[in-house]
């Protein structure tokens, strides 16, 4: 079985820990931990055929996107039974229209809200939940936008653990506070901001029996990473000139790095495309710390339609600035009304995403108008979350509702009269 550990991330500490640890944080230095291996040298070809066999297997880890990737993950024991609901697998679809409309650009977009709660976060809960079922764990808990609490209250009740989301109060979706209390999450709603709520839990999980699952706990981070390996697979293993990800407790993009790392380590794949992370202006302290190079300030009250990215206070960000400067990435920040320029371009091919995802694609744009990234590259966008993850986001937009529909009489002429009306010569 591969060697497998915790490990401090800062180059000056690097203690290491058990996997059993129920700490997330260095108790030398504080920083955040990976969870590392000790890899032994495979045939490249050979693994990625075995990969490509595992698709038409009935294994319940076959059917996984996930864990179909499981030489990624070797935390788990061989014969250990991950807590799945097939997560992963999630179609990469090419987008002309949204290509054009963003500068001239191949644009390719990796639908992770085709996930079962409708989000990225199930790939990182099946390998969190799952760990936390091998150590013992009996409550899980977590600080939510929303997408993390209905990922982990599915996933928790699928191993049949308790779940307790904080949330703050009034400014989730409806629709994402509905699914984790259908699968049976207690919720507890903080008159504060997200950073507000992650805070309180940490201090409160301190003296608890509490297992967190947010993406400070390096397990989460370790199932979204084969999200690359899954893209690439769907590519043939050419990888883009880019891969844009929206950006909030920035773990996602900490996540991609890591298993790109990881792929190219193996020699799996012999190159990686450049990160480029993209903020809500709002919401952007990460951004502000890269283009200035002064220490990260948090975002007191941070503010953005895009409420999956209204965090002020990134906690990845250590690892997220790790994966950028690997890959020579790029970090940029957008408007909420770019967000929506870029989630209706995205409409128009028939893609339908949450707010937040399309910050990537509004990014591209941006980056494209600089000259940042050129005309023809090859952009891979990763789309977080489900398109009926807010729906109210859409309503709010009442002109365009409006606009949409009539309401008539069960009459013919009426009928006709409408179709003149919405569908103009």
């Amino acid at each position: 079985m591969t060697p497998a550990y915790l490990r401090c991330i800062s180059s000056g500490c690097g203690k290491v820990f058990p996997l059993a640890s129920s700490r997330f944080a260095c108790e030398n230095c504080g920083s955040l931990l990976d969870v590392a291996y000790e890899f032994a040298p495979v045939e490249p070809a050979a693994l990625r055929k075995l990969w490509r066999e595992r698709l038409g297997s009935e294994d319940p880890r076959d059917q996984s996107g996930v864990w179909r990737f499981r030489e990624l993950l070797p935390f788990l024991a061989p014969t250990a039974v991950p807590v799945t609901l097939g997560e992963g697998g999630t179609p990469l679809v090419e987008a002309p229209r949204t290509g054009r409309w963003a500068g001239g650009v191949r644009i390719w977009a990796k639908h992770l809200g085709a996930n079962p709660t409708g989000s990225f976060k199930d790939l990182g809960m099946t390998a969190c939940i799952s760990a936390a079922v091998a150590n013992g764990a009996r409550v899980v808990a977590c600080a939510s936008t929303g997408n993390t609490s209905s990922s982990m209250a599915a996933y928790a009740a699928r191993a049949g653990l308790a779940a307790v989301m904080f949330v703050p109060f009034q400014a989730i979706a409806a629709a994402k506070l509905a699914q984790a209390v259908e699968f049976g999450a207690r919720v507890i709603e903080v008159r504060g901001s997200f950073d507000d709520a992650f805070r309180l839990l940490r201090a409160v999980a301190a003296r608890s029996a509490l297992h967190l699952v947010n993406s400070t706990n390096p397990f989460r981070l370790e199932g979204q990473k084969t999200a690359v390996a899954e893209i690439l697979e769907q590519r043939g293993w050419r990888a883009p000139d880019f891969l844009a990800l929206p950006g909030g407790n920035l773990g996602n993009v900490s996540a991609m790095g890591k298993g790109l790392r990881e792929l190219v380590a193996l020699g799996v794949m012999d190159r990686a495309p450049r990160l480029a992370v993209v903020q809500a202006e709002g919401a952007a302290p990460f951004y502000k710390h890269w283009k200035t190079g002064e220490p990260i300030q948090p975002v007191e009250h941070p503010e953005t339609e895009a409420s999956a990215i209204r965090i002020g206070r990134p906690a990845n960000w250590p690892k997220a600035r790790r994966e950028l400067e690997w890959t020579g990435g790029m970090v940029e920040s957008v408007t909420d009304g770019e967000i929506e320029e870029a989630k209706a371009a995205l409409a128009s091919d028939g893609i339908g995403c949450e707010p937040a995802s399309a910050a990537s694609v509004a990014g591209v744009r941006k980056l494209c108008r600089a000259g940042r990234i050129p005309a023809g590259a090859d952009v891979c966008v990763i789309l977080t979350g489900h398109q009926l993850k807010d729906p109210d986001y859409i309503l709010r937009r009442r002109e365009r509702f409006e606009a949409a529909r009539v309401v008539i009489d069960a009459d013919e002429e009426a009928a006709r009269r409408a179709l003149e009306a919405l569908l103009p010569a």
